[in-house]
């Protein structure tokens, strides 16, 4: 495995200065981004090995983060499954909603390699262009995350139609669950078999529930996803670290922790100190600056960065904002927090 700092953070080991790489890395705040998707659809770049590469090494290249993740989406897999999804600029949309046991039973759970050998090839591609500089991290959308796309039609402010069929039909929702935990594990399986060097699991709206229904519907399947990673071959032979993140994680605390991953995400709604004093020393942490505060001053950014460092401490986190980049950001500011990371961490 790639010996870099953003890894030994997930090992929690001791740091001489605390990694940063960012949620969302190439978006529409990039320029060079934008170049590319003038002449590409955001599909075709998903799924054009060489400009999923290209972006991917974009941010890596302009600011010096300590990863890189693949260019990707967390619907990628939902096709391969007999969902069709398009991306118009008014976000997904989903052609054939899932909302009933019939539509469920039709699903299936893909082979990457047959379904999403684009994807695979990026990876590839991408760990060569890197020359080991830093190391990659592939992704996947977590189940309950997942399950509010394919049941909502695309997103949602009140995720009605979601909680109706958890709520409504709980055996319809745990067979749903079951085929998207199955699909993301695969997946994450073949990206750690085609080079990636962390997974991560995003659980977008995972902090919908209720505390009692986080741990029946995103924790449990969540759980499911890392212990198929773990028992895998691809894992055996390469056992890479695990991110879990849950946007709107504070109601969850308690059993955070228990998912079995080795780095938790933390969105900006509560403090990292708090966090760690909740899941205790056997987990990395990773967040917490709020996206938000990237359109502050760099003298503001500075102090908010300086707070998350200090309340961190100096072991076991990987600074990043609490969830993407907002596409109006302007790219100076990203490098301003990159700046003050790199400053505060080194003075400590």
């Amino acid at each position: 495995m790639v010996d870099h700092l953003f890894l030994r953070a997930c090992r929690r080991e001791p740091v001489s200065r605390t990694p940063i790489w960012m949620m969302r890395q190439a978006g529409r705040y990039l320029p060079a981004y934008r170049a590319v998707r003038e002449r590409a659809s955001f599909l075709d770049l998903c799924r054009t090995p060489e400009l999923a590469c290209e972006v991917t090494l974009q941010p890596i290249d302009e600011f010096g983060f300590d990863a890189a993740i693949l260019f990707s989406d967390i619907l990628i897999t939902l096709p391969p499954m007999g969902i069709e999804v398009t991306f118009p600029e008014s976000g997904p949309k989903i052609g054939n909603p899932v909302r009933d046991q019939a539509a469920i039973d039709k699903l299936v759970v893909p082979d990457p390699d047959l379904a999403l050998p684009y994807t695979l090839e990026a990876i590839k591609q991408i760990k060569a262009a890197l020359h080991d500089r830093v190391p990659l991290i592939g992704f996947a959308g977590a189940p309950l995350t997942m399950l509010t796309y394919a049941v909502e039609g695309g997103g949602s402010k009140d995720y009605a139609r979601t909680k109706k069929l958890l709520y409504g039909a709980p055996a319809s929702a745990h067979a749903l669950l079951d085929k998207l935990a199955q699909t993301c594990a695969t997946f994450l399986e073949a990206q750690i078999a085609a080079g990636v060097d962390c997974v991560q699991i995003f659980d977008s709206w995972g902090g919908i529930v209720s505390p009692g229904d986080f741990r029946e519907y995103p924790l449990r399947y969540a759980k499911q996803v890392i212990a198929q990673i773990k028992s895998s071959r691809a894992y055996a032979a390469k056992p890479v670290p695990i991110i879990y993140f849950v946007n709107g994680c504070a109601p969850y605390l308690t059993d955070y922790a228990s998912s079995g991953a080795d780095v938790l995400g933390v969105d900006w709604r509560v403090g990292i100190d708090v966090v760690r004093r909740s899941v205790g020393d056997g987990v990395a942490l990773q967040g917490n600056l709020d996206p938000g505060a990237l359109f502050a001053s760099p003298t503001e950014i500075r102090a908010r960065v300086s707070d998350i460092l200090e309340r961190a401490g100096k072991t076991g986190h990987i600074f990043n904002l609490g969830h993407g980049v907002l596409p109006e950001t302007d790219p100076e500011h990203v490098r301003a927090m990159v700046t003050a990371v790199r400053e505060l961490s080194s003075s400590e």
